[in-house]
């Protein structure tokens, strides 16, 4: 199944890489509650090696992440499946807009802290584009 399958008609279905805890199990709730199928996980290489796995519509990451940064998760990403919307979510959002950082180029970035509505809004956004 690919991207474009999953968007055309089929559950839209978001990867979430956060190592915070408590913010993770907060975004995954509020996206399902959106409508969205989630599935997380705490570092980069965990959600890397799912990503492998099966297609999803959107990789949400945070930047600072043990093991795996979500800019090198985000440019993995984006090199097995050329479709996928990448959203950086970051509290350092100078380092995932500076060019050096050699994130990927499509990728959207919402600065820490925001509205509940504004990232499911900039997520709809994204997948409309």
């Amino acid at each position: 199944m690919t991207v474009n399958e999953l968007q055309n008609g089929q559950l839209r279905r978001i990867l979430l890489a956060e190592d915070d805890e408590d913010m993770r199990k907060f975004l995954v709730k509020a996206l399902q509650n959106a409508g969205y199928e989630v599935t997380s996980f705490g570092n980069g290489a965990e959600a890397y090696e799912r990503l492998k796995e099966e297609p999803f519509t959107l990789l949400l990451t945070d930047i600072v992440m043990p093991e795996m940064d979500g800019i090198e998760l985000a440019r993995r990403a984006a090199d097995l499946d050329p479709e996928l919307k990448i959203m950086f979510i970051t509290g350092f959002a100078a380092v995932a807009l500076n060019p050096d950082s050699q994130a990927p180029k499509d990728a959207t970035v919402l600065s820490k802290p925001f509205h509940l509505r504004d990232l499911v809004s900039e997520i709809e956004r994204l997948l409309e584009s």
